[in-house]
């Protein structure tokens, strides 16, 4: 069986509080775009318990490391699972805040539930892909929602936030990875003036200085090719731009297509889609 994992991008992030436990809680709207991977599950004979296949962009880490195997062994813990061959071909690029790896997770989990007949309903499902990654229960059903907690509680929005469809999504990353851990450590946790929700629900040429990314400011610091980046598609005419996640991809707003982009992003993904 096969899959297409897509990624998200966050409109608007704040970093709220700092928790006990060392983690962070955090209030964003996570929604998903028209950027994909492909992802097929098969049994097998092998002995090999789970072997993994990976084409595409590349992935920076080793198989037995990489989250989709993880999640394969995860469902195996409770499920009476046969080897596997999982095929992973990424056409979203890692490192990069667009969820990823996140999105495996999420496929591979409804795939294995489907594929081998497990029963699972979908709660069950978001408290496996939970154990991976905070935004990993965001894909066992990706439709735009409020993410509160660590970005593990979601509450859909549908009709809350403005109407995306239609418009022009410019995806750009940089050649520069940034470390989530190093994106945290440099955050002083604060709540929003206002909540990003709210601004949501406001006419997109309002957001621009209204909605934030709280992981901006440090990581502009450290690497200002990903500040050039969001400058470069608001000079290009986005509606509103800003950094995905911790980075480093960059995203922009467009009533029209931007047809210029990809020559001032040379060695750069870069990428427009349709929402």
């Amino acid at each position: 069986m096969t899959a297409n994992p897509c990624a998200k991008i966050n409109i608007g992030l704040n970093i709220v509080s700092r928790r006990p436990d060392g983690y962070h809680n955090l209030e964003t709207v996570f929604y998903p775009i028209p950027l994909y991977d492909r992802l097929s599950i098969e049994a097998t004979e092998e002995s090999a318990t789970c072997q993994l296949i990976t084409t595409g962009q590349a992935v920076e880490c080793a198989p037995d490391d990489n989250l989709v195997v993880k999640a394969y062994h995860l469902l195996r813990q409770h499920y009476d699972l046969p080897s596997v061959t999982i095929q992973l071909h990424k056409g979203i690029p890692s490192q990069a805040g667009l969820g990823g790896g996140s999105s495996d997770v999420g496929f591979a989990i409804r795939l294995l539930n489907e594929q081998f007949h497990l029963g699972m309903d979908s709660d069950e499902m978001r408290r496996h892909a939970s154990r991976l990654g905070a935004d990993c229960a965001f894909f066992i059903d990706p439709q735009p929602a409020y993410g509160t907690g660590i970005g593990d509680v979601l509450t859909p929005c549908e009709g809350k936030i403005q109407d995306l469809s239609g418009l022009f999504l410019a995806i750009v990353k940089p050649p520069v990875a940034v470390s989530t851990k190093e994106a945290y450590s440099q955050v002083h946790p604060s709540e929003p003036t206002e909540n990003c929700l709210k601004i949501l629900g406001d006419p997109i040429e309002s957001w621009r200085g209204r909605l934030r990314n709280d992981f901006e400011e440090s990581v502009f610091a450290l690497y200002p090719i990903i500040r050039d980046v969001r400058d470069l598609l608001y000079r290009q005419g986005a509606l509103y731009a800003q950094m995905s996640g911790s980075g480093s991809a960059v995203f922009g707003l467009f009533t029209e297509a931007p047809t210029q982009l990809a020559q001032y992003c040379e060695g750069m993904f870069c990428q427009v889609v349709r929402l």
